[in-house]
C-alpha cells in the first residue's frame, strides 16, 4: 500500500532536528514550570503572606452567592466564589517562570555570541592544494631573488 503524501510530509516534518529540540524544550519547560509553581506556592507565597499579616493567598476569595444546604446540612448548591487569591498566586508563578526563561535565553544568547566570536577569530586553515601552491610560490620568489 502506498503511503500518502501527507503522511510522508508529516514524517519528514516530525523528524527534523528543530521539532525534536522543540519537543524536548516543551517537556523540560513543563517540568520546570512545576518546580517553579511549587517554589512559589510552598516557599515564596507563605513568606509573603506572613509579611502581610499571615494571609494565605489561596484562601482569598469573594463570595458572590452563598452555598445552599438542605435540612440535613448537605450542600445542595455550592457557593459561587471569585478566587482572586489563587489568581494572584498563579500570576506570581507566571512572572517568576517568565523571568527565569528570560535569564536562560539571555545566557544562551551570550554563550552563542562568544562561540561565534571564537570561530570568527580563528583564520580558516587553507586546503592542502593552497598550502602546496604557497610553498611553490615562496620557492620561486626565493629563487628569483637569489638570481638578482
Amino acid at each position: 500500500m502506498k503511503k500518502s503524501k501527507f503522511l510522508t510530509e508529516f514524517k519528514q516534518f516530525a523528524m527534523r532536528g528543530n521539532v525534536v529540540d522543540m519537543a524536548v524544550g516543551i517537556i523540560i519547560g513543563a517540568a520546570f514550570g512545576k518546580i517553579v509553581s511549587s517554589a512559589v506556592s510552598d516557599l515564596i507565597m507563605p513568606i509573603v503572606g506572613l509579611l502581610l499579616g499571615g494571609i494565605n493567598f489561596t484562601d482569598l476569595k469573594l463570595t458572590l452567592h452563598e452555598a445552599v444546604t438542605n435540612a440535613a446540612g448537605e450542600v445542595v448548591t455550592p457557593a459561587v466564589t471569585l478566587n482572586y487569591g489563587n489568581f494572584i498566586q498563579v500570576s506570581v508563578d507566571f512572572i517568576i517562570i517568565a523571568f527565569a526563561i528570560f535569564l536562560i535565553i539571555k545566557l544562551i544568547a551570550k554563550l552563542s555570541r562568544q562561540k561565534k566570536e571564537e570561530v570568527a577569530a580563528a583564520p580558516p586553515v587553507p586546503s592542502p592544494e593552497v598550502q602546496l601552491l604557497t610553498q611553490i610560490r615562496d620557492i620561486m620568489e626565493k629563487q628569483s631573488s637569489e638570481k638578482k
